[in-house]
């Protein structure tokens, strides 16, 4: 049959997913099959989006396609590129805290990270008074607003970044091959499709072990229940430094991140399952930026990570996981960060937070303010994910 190859990965991806090392409960396993059923989709749609003469922009993660330890403040579009080609990238530019393109070499493997062959955010471009702006990225050429496409371009990624979820407004994007404007795809075959549903299964394969391999590279090797220092993210993102770690908590206990309010654009905390998922952010405070976050009198954000609610703003729900992976992002940076600019943590008892926090009357909230956190939540999102 023609999705014989589709359905023999399904089954693979299966036992990928029943054998992953860290399942322990059944619960793990339930949000693996659903995390199998997000990847299912995306890898579908990958598939079908693999055509660099017509090309067009995809979502690449959402609230229900995960992978890769997504940011809940960010949306993420890829297009796929010839390097041989030019293509004309428009938009029009959003109130949002930052707008980034990167050119991969390929993408992410269960034994290697792409090379970032280009990558800046929009101060590199030239954007009009009404926001609209047009880049074209092509081989050989220079010039404003022109990137060149260097051996091995594969794919372009955009990312668009929240601060204000209920404020900032996303932008338009559009991308499109120069010499192929006004011309139409072949028709699809029965060999085309073949095609597709074996290189969405291999697709399928590739994601769920990469993903899995991927935690051992940047956190699992590091001591438990820390963060590091800021450091450039890996992956060629020139603007963004990041401090991660690694999280195992026992219900009555929480984790104290104490970290400067930056003069970055871009500030955000999350947390993420064993998966390298994001935790549900659209019903549960599982992450933060500094404009959602309150900010002590000494300029600092003190997030609590812990099961129990400890009755304060900056509570991130832990929403059953009892371990996990924390990552801090900067974006939009004019300047290297320093340790100063990073994180302090320390474990605590959470009936111990009242004598633990230097300014915990700052830091409470009311059960009706932290419902009305959640409700905001919930309409920031879907209405950003629309359009």
């Amino acid at each position: 049959m023609l999705t014989d190859k589709f359905a023999a990965a399904l089954g693979e991806a299966e036992k990928i997913i029943a054998g992953a090392p860290h399942v322990r409960t059944e619960q793990d396993l339930v949000e693996g099959y659903d995390y199998l059923a997000g990847s299912i989709r995306a890898s579908l749609q990958m598939a079908w989006a693999y055509e660099r003469d017509f090309p067009f922009f995809v979502q690449s993660t959402g609230p229900y396609t995960k992978m890769g330890l997504d940011n809940p403040d960010t949306l993420y579009f890829h297009s796929y590129l010839r390097e041989d080609a030019e293509y004309v990238v428009t938009g029009t530019r959003g109130t949002t805290r930052d707008l980034s393109f990167q050119i991969l070499n390929g993408d992410y493997s269960p034994v290697d990270v792409p090379d970032s062959l280009t990558a800046f955010d929009d101060r590199q471009i030239d954007i009009a008074d009404d926001g609209s702006y047009e880049i074209r990225f092509g081989p050989g050429k220079s010039g404003p607003n022109y990137f060149t496409l260097g051996p091995g371009s594969a794919m372009l990624v955009a990312r668009e970044v929240y601060s204000d979820w209920s404020r900032e407004e996303r932008g338009t994007i559009r991308i499109r091959r120069a010499d192929t404007t006004g011309q139409a795809p072949p028709p699809l075959s029965r060999d085309l499709l073949e095609k597709r549903y074996g290189v969405a299964g291999k697709i399928l394969l590739s994601r769920l072990n990469t993903f899995l391999a991927f935690p051992k590279w940047f956190y699992l090797n590091l001591p438990v229940n820390t963060l590091t220092e800021p450091r450039a993210t890996p992956g060629g993102l020139s603007t963004q430094f990041s401090s991660v770690g690694h999280y195992d908590l026992a219900d009555d206990q929480a984790m104290v991140v104490t970290v400067p309010k930056s003069d970055a654009p871009y500030q955000g905390i999350q947390l993420g399952s064993m998966w390298y998922i994001s935790l549900d952010y659209l019903n549960h405070q599982t992450s933060l930026t500094a404009d959602q976050a309150r900010v002590d009198p000494d300029g600092k954000i003190r997030f609590v990570i812990s099961e129990r609610d400890p009755g304060v703003a900056n509570w991130l729900e832990r929403t059953g996981h009892s371990r996990g992976y924390i990552q801090i992002r900067w974006q939009q940076l004019s300047r290297d960060l320093t340790p100063a600019d990073g994180p302090d943590f320390e474990v605590v008892e959470v009936d111990d937070l009242a004598s633990t926090l230097p300014f915990y009357d700052n830091a409470k909230i009311t059960p009706g303010e932290f419902a009305d956190r959640i409700a905001a939540r919930q309409a920031a999102v879907a209405r950003r994910m629309l359009g």
